[in-house]
This record gives C-alpha cells, sequence and structure tokens, in this order.
C-alpha cells in the first residue's frame, strides 16, 4: 500500500512522484512544486489558487506542500522569489554574452535582454505571478515582497545595464506591456482583431511564430 493509499487522500506520495516512483530529495522537490506553483498562481493568482491545486499541479499531496512551505502565502512569496530569480539570471546571461564588438552584427545587449524576457514566456506562469505580485500592493507582506522586486529589476537596468533612468523606464514599460497582453489572454484575439494583430507584431517583430506557439490560450489552465 502506498502512503497516499494510507492516508486516503489519492494523491501522490509525500517523498515519492507518482508517475515514476523515484525518491527525490528536498530540494528537488520543492523546485518541482514551485514550477508547480507559478503555473498554478499564474492562471488563478493568488486569491484564486489553492495549495492543494499546487500540490495535485505538482503530483504531491498538499499536507506536503504546507509541510514544505507553511502557508499559501510563504508559497507566493517563494513563487515571487523564483520568478525574479529566473528573470534576472536570464537578463544577466544575456548581458554577459559577447556581443562581438562595435563592429560586429550581432544583436546589442539591449535586444539580447529583450529577446531574454520573451523567451521566459516558455517558463509557465512565470510573467503572470510577477503580474499578479504587483497588484497586491495593498498586501502588508506580498506587497513589500513585490516592491522589492520590481525595484531589483530596475536597479539591474540602472547599474548592471547602465542604462539611463528614462531608457531603463522605457524598457519596464515594454516588459510590463507584454506581461499584461499575456494575462490577458490577448493571443486568442490575434488574427481576428486587426488592432490585437497590429499591437503582436509590434511587440514580436521577429519572434512572432514562437510567441503564437507558446502563449497560453483562454482555455488552457495549467
Amino acid at each position: 500500500m502506498t502512503s497516499a493509499q494510507r492516508d486516503g487522500s489519492g494523491a501522490a506520495a509525500l517523498d515519492e512522484p507518482a508517475e515514476t516512483g523515484k525518491r527525490l530529495s528536498s530540494d528537488e522537490r520543492r523546485r518541482q512544486i514551485l514550477v508547480a506553483a507559478m503555473a498554478v498562481f499564474g492562471t488563478r493568482g493568488y486569491e484564486g489558487a489553492t495549495t492543494d491545486e499546487v500540490a495535485r499541479a505538482a503530483g504531491v499531496s498538499q499536507p506536503y506542500v504546507v509541510r514544505l512551505f507553511g502557508s499559501k502565502e510563504n508559497l507566493f512569496l517563494a513563487a515571487i522569489e523564483d520568478a525574479l530569480t529566473r528573470l534576472l539570471a536570464a537578463f544577466r546571461a544575456a548581458l554577459a554574452e559577447d556581443d562581438g564588438g562595435a563592429d560586429s552584427d550581432g544583436p546589442t545587449a539591449a535586444k539580447r535582454i529583450g529577446q531574454a524576457y520573451v523567451d521566459l514566456i516558455e517558463v509557465r506562469g512565470l510573467h503572470q505571478t510577477l503580474a499578479h505580485a504587483y497588484l497586491l500592493g495593498s498586501n502588508p507582506v506580498i506587497g513589500a515582497a513585490a516592491r522589492r522586486g520590481f525595484a531589483s529589476v530596475w536597479r539591474f537596468f540602472r547599474d548592471e545595464m547602465g542604462l539611463s533612468a528614462d531608457e531603463a523606464r522605457a524598457f519596464m514599460a515594454e516588459g510590463m506591456l507584454i506581461s499584461t497582453m499575456i494575462g490577458l489572454r490577448i493571443v486568442d484575439d490575434y488574427g481576428s482583431d486587426p488592432q490585437i494583430t497590429e499591437l503582436f507584431r509590434s511587440c514580436f517583430p521577429t519572434e512572432l511564430p514562437h510567441v503564437l506557439d507558446v502563449l497560453p490560450r483562454g482555455t488552457e489552465r495549467w
């Protein structure tokens, strides 16, 4: 009898994924849960999501999620931190790439970082989780974490990338526009609404086929 059968929940065993039976370390399982949490919070928002939904998406039991994170609030904070860590890591990797010098035809640092932001659409729920966090500014705990994260992105553009305040503002504004488009599931109207089609082509001039392929649609969950 499995541990899931013993506790009567029907969920996966606390320490082993149901699909393989392979034991994972607590760090590996924590990572698995955070991936699921980002997808669920990205789809449902903080208020709409539950730890039980995250557990089902991760293939673990709800008590195991609570054991690792303690509460839904702590889980959401961890998902915000993970999303920001992934975001800044992608930006720094793009910034560190050699553009071949002033005479190179390769993409500039700004274009590489913009591409990195678009590529993160493939991380299910990353942009949406951050967008949900930014809407919770009045929450004394989540709002404070969201503000720190937002400021850390600003500091990357100013201190590490070396942009002026106006350039950094433009970069963040474009990023927020893209995040808003993702959250609205506006892709559902691509091709049928001329205004939406124009907007997509303006925001994603070279990556459009890939973006259309990976963006979640209105009927998708996690």
